[in-house]
């Protein structure tokens, strides 16, 4: 009784600590892994029930979400990431839809057609830039962040990405995608449009902002995927690639 009766002020202990770990969001970085782990054991705990709760479940999440997020960035920076794919391809915006009409009835199509590639070819190429904020928003996860994510619905991390990085990633993508848009030939693709447009009579005057337009899609389809891929990682056996991430997922 004596055994079980210690056994029990341990756990309640233990059980103690790991609450007050999750309400305080002191430690930066890695360093609240560590910390907790540490905690637990000074307790007299297992080595499996510490690393279970702090070390494994913190390092599977956050090695899950590097895996995905590199996933996305790879799909979509790609040629043809946007372009060819009907879930996040970038139309023109919905401003020039009477361009769009008005060029169709003359059959001037392949001028938008033309500038609707570019779009797409812009949003490929500043894709990328998001690799690092991914990195950067998974190094600054905490114990709650941690602890939501895994036990919260299969968007969760996506959820928690955008709240931390989408002033940044547009802040990033936008001078990639000004310049893009100048070297994929979208500008002369647009002023070529609108110059064909404005020839033809009684047509109000039209105006569009590229970047923005393309900023926004952007982000979007990155997030899409993104929620794609942490389900997947959650739901799928198939895409647990490591010995880690199986074992904290096949909850």
């Amino acid at each position: 009784m004596r055994y079980l009766s210690n056994k029990f002020i341990w756990i309640m202990q233990a059980a103690v600590i790991v609450t007050l770990m999750v309400c305080v969001q002191s430690f930066a970085g890695n360093s609240w892994l560590d910390k907790g782990s540490e905690l637990l054991k000074s307790f007299g705990g297992s080595d499996k029930i510490s690393a279970l709760t702090v070390e494994e479940i913190g390092s599977g999440l956050k090695e899950a979400l590097k895996v995905g997020s590199q996933n996305v960035v790879s799909q979509l920076g790609a040629t043809d990431g946007f372009n060819n794919d009907a879930n996040i391809h970038i139309p023109l915006p919905a401003s020039l839809d009477k361009v769009k009409f008005m060029l169709g009835k003359v059959g001037m199509s392949s001028l938008f057609e033309d500038l609707e590639l570019k779009l797409n070819r812009a949003a490929e190429v500043a894709t990328p830039r998001a690799k690092q904020l991914f990195v950067d928003a998974i190094s600054m996860m905490t114990l709650q962040d941690v602890n939501e994510i895994y036990n919260g619905p299969d968007d969760a991390a996506t959820q928690y990405f955008k709240g931390k990085m989408s002033p940044q990633l547009a802040d990033e993508m936008k001078p990639v995608i000004d310049t893009s848009l100048s070297e994929v030939g979208a500008v002369k693709a647009y002023d070529n449009m609108m110059k064909e447009y404005k020839s033809l009579p009684f047509v109000p005057d039209i105006k569009a902002n590229l970047t923005d337009h393309v900023v926004e899609k952007g982000m979007d389809g990155i997030f899409y995927y993104m929620a794609k891929e942490e389900a997947a990682i959650r739901q799928n056996p198939a895409k647990r690639t490591t010995e880690l991430l199986k074992k904290v997922f096949n909850k």
